[in-house]
């Protein structure tokens, strides 16, 4: 059975059995190991003994003297998992030593989780993202996103360029320049695109507040105002986990950065108008580049489903709105008046539909009737009539929890009477009085 040695007590071993038999000089051992003459000494003698096996460390495959007994390391991990399951090495080992006056290092604590199955190294948890594969068809899915930069360098301020990019051919399907992403800008491109290549099967994106409702509850949905058209238009919408999910939208705009902003400066543009202008030209030449040919012929884009003068009603921002007795509403920090008339009394205690369109206009309707008339700053006072055939037939208007049941309020019944007034206890003191003296006499 061979011996395990270290390279230092291998080299010890040749220079003394060249020591033994006679080809070295104690001295110039010494000065190879480092040693002196009497500890060359007395390693030779322990060599001429037992040979090789005495220069090999004695310690060697025993355990070491300070090691924690097995017991105390159980004890520490039962600790972890019952009160810090989800902490890591340094504040386990912390947690240990202050509530539990457990002192041990914080790597003894990470050998023993890790041993456990309690913590990861840093290359265990390491995550890989694949490269999402391509669609098979055209249109079959678009993936949007918005790029924040200096479009236009030093000439003009900075914009947001919208992106639409095919995600079976990296084809760009639409660019559009905008002030920031928000709902009006997104619905602007999306009404562009659908224009020119119709319906696609599913868009994909980030998870902005455009798309997303970061935490829904109970009094609120999870569609934004863009996912309510898209579901309009038959539509899906998928939002990705991770930037690196939606990659190749992503890396068109690493190339965009760089390429177009040259282009731009080349055109000698610094504004976004004159740049929507000179970004239809540049999607050919990109797309005659870096366009690729789709595994399937098959064009999934489909024909528009709601009719051309109606999409303004689609790409619009949609909410309910309680109508108060005196006849007004509230919206966006304003309160809209509505005229009186046989109309609008129908409307107390009801909720109104309130459109506000990309130009700022406002209509209030309910059960899809128009109430209220156009206008600019958001105070409505002309009413048109609505006809009481198309109300009755109308789907009834479904119910919405007002602003206070968001809020957390609810109705707990009739509250005890109050305290009463000064007047009411003069008067009941004196009718006990009266009373009082009545009985006297």
């Amino acid at each position: 059975m061979g011996l395990m040695m270290s390279e230092r007590e291998l080299n010890r071993v040749e220079i003394l059995a060249q020591i033994d038999v006679g080809r070295l000089s104690v001295d110039n051992a010494a000065n190879m190991l480092d040693l002196t003459a009497r500890q060359v000494f007395r390693l030779l003698k322990r060599y001429r003994q037992d040979c090789a096996s005495a220069i090999r460390h004695k310690a060697r495959g025993k355990p070491p003297n300070n090691r924690i007994h097995h017991a105390k390391r159980d004890f520490a991990l039962s600790l972890i998992k019952e009160s810090h399951a989800y902490f890591g090495p340094t504040l386990a080992a912390e947690m240990l030593a202050e509530h539990h006056g457990f002192n041990v290092s914080r790597e003894t604590v990470r050998k023993w989780m890790q041993e456990d199955g309690l913590w990861l190294s840093r290359k265990q948890r390491r995550t890989f993202h694949q490269p999402s594969m391509r669609r098979e068809c055209f249109g079959e899915l678009i993936q949007i996103g918005g790029s924040d930069h200096r479009w236009f360098e030093d000439r003009g301020d900075p914009c947001t360029l919208l992106v639409f990019i095919d995600g079976a051919t990296s084809t760009l399907m639409e660019l559009r320049l905008v002030t920031s992403e928000s709902t009006f800008s997104y619905f602007e491109a999306l009404e562009s695109y659908l224009l020119k290549h119709g319906r696609p099967v599913t868009f994909y994106s980030d998870k902005h507040t455009v798309f997303r409702v970061p935490k829904p509850n109970e009094h609120m949905t999870s569609m934004t105002q863009f996912g309510r058209a898209l579901a309009e238009l038959n539509i899906e919408i998928i939002c990705a986990n991770s930037s690196q999910a939606k990659g190749r939208v992503e890396r068109a705009n690493r190339t965009l950065q760089d390429w177009l902003v040259k282009e731009l400066r080349i055109a000698g543009i610094s504004n976004m108008e004159d740049g929507n202008v000179f970004l239809a030209g540049f999607m050919e030449r990109y797309n005659a580049k870096f366009a690729k040919a789709p595994a399937k012929l098959d064009n999934r884009n489909r024909a528009l489903n709601i009719e051309l003068d109606r999409l303004s009603e689609a790409f619009c921002l949609r909410d309910k709105r309680y109508v108060t007795k005196d006849l007004t509403l509230k919206y966006d920090r304003k309160r809209i008046r509505l005229e009186v008339n046989d109309v609008t009394r129908g409307l107390v205690g009801k909720y109104v539909e309130v459109y506000e369109m990309p130009d700022g206009r406002i209509q209030v309707r309910a059960k899809g009737v128009t109430h209220a008339a156009i206008t600019e700053n958001k105070h409505l006072s002309a009413v048109l009539a609505r006809i009481k055939e198309e109300q009755e037939k109308a789907a009834p208007t479904p119910k919405v929890k007002p602003v206070s049941a968001k809020n957390g309020y609810m109705k707990t019944g009739r509250r005890p009477p109050g305290r009463p007034s000064k007047m009411e206890a003069y008067y009941e003191r004196r009718r006990a009085e009266r009373a009082a003296q009545v009985g006297q006499d």
